[in-house]
């Protein structure tokens, strides 16, 4: 192809020395021949720079100035830091994309912007394990300033509950806040062994709990769901004045209990 193009071009140069008239198609065949050998080396330079944006105090830190040589040594792959809000194929922030790493008292964000094949070869490099662990290599004055997020599931699922959290908050006062704590209303009248709602809400499982209550011990002793639960055998009668409550009474306090502020319970025991 390219001896091609010299040809034609060594014949464009002497057009004027020697008084030549090319047809048309001539012409067009060198011009197309000519982006055909230029096309190539625009997409392989392309590939090969992508531009990543970060907040001035993940720049200080210096931590994208390690990164960046490690990355391109392994893959040739060059990156260009520019300013937040600037046109970018990934960009690091504390609002949106997945967590990649925790450090400066925030944790990072990387969201990827483009299919740009640099930018994606970045991103699968910082979430793997030798992204990961050069991350963490990283040292000032002996101090490694950042960490790893704790593994978890990002695509969290908000629970919606269709009932009347405001009649659900009063029932739950009236009904269990016998022996939960419910709200501050009631936190000296609850007894004070069992679990209040909000340190129920901060379990995993708490929307399960809750839905069915009824069935946990020591419930299903005094607790009849109109609909649901069994009558009471007449041989174990309740052992306290009974709850009673509908199916639209519970759907409006779960619809209370999923606005409840989950307790801080502290990070889980670590066994070693």
């Amino acid at each position: 192809m390219f001896k091609v193009v010299d040809a034609d071009m060594r014949l464009f140069l002497t057009w004027d020395m020697q008084g030549w008239n090319p047809s048309p198609k001539r012409v067009l065949r060198m011009i197309v021949f000519c982006l055909m050998a230029l096309l190539p080396v625009s997409a392989m330079a392309d590939e090969r720079l992508f531009r990543l944006s970060a907040p001035e105090a993940l720049i200080a830190s210096g931590v994208l100035d390690y990164l960046r040589p490690r990355f391109s040594l392994k893959t040739g792959v060059r990156i260009e830091i520019v300013a937040p809000g600037a046109e970018a194929e990934i960009a690091l922030g504390n609002a949106e994309g997945r967590a990649v790493f925790i450090g400066e008292g925030a944790t990072w964000r990387m969201q990827l912007r483009s299919t740009h094949a640099g930018a994606a070869r970045f991103a699968d490099w910082l979430t793997s394990e030798i992204g990961q662990r050069t991350l963490t290599s990283y040292e000032v004055e002996g101090r490694a300033p950042f960490s790893l997020p704790e593994a978890k599931d990002e695509a969290e699922v908000a629970l919606v509950f269709e009932g009347n959290a405001v009649q659900g908050k009063a029932l739950s006062l009236r009904h269990c806040g016998r022996c939960h704590v419910v709200s501050h209303e009631n936190r000296m009248n609850a007894i004070g062994s069992t679990p209040s709602f909000a340190v129920l809400r901060a379990l995993p499982n708490w929307a399960a709990r809750f839905q069915g209550f009824f069935a946990l011990n020591p419930h299903p002793a005094f607790t009849q769901v109109a609909d649901i639960t069994e009558p009471f055998a007449a041989h174990r009668p309740p052992p306290i004045v009974p709850v009673e409550i509908t199916v639209d009474d519970l759907e409006a306090i779960l619809a209370y209990v999923s606005g409840v502020v989950p307790a801080d319970l502290g990070a889980p025991i670590e066994h070693q």
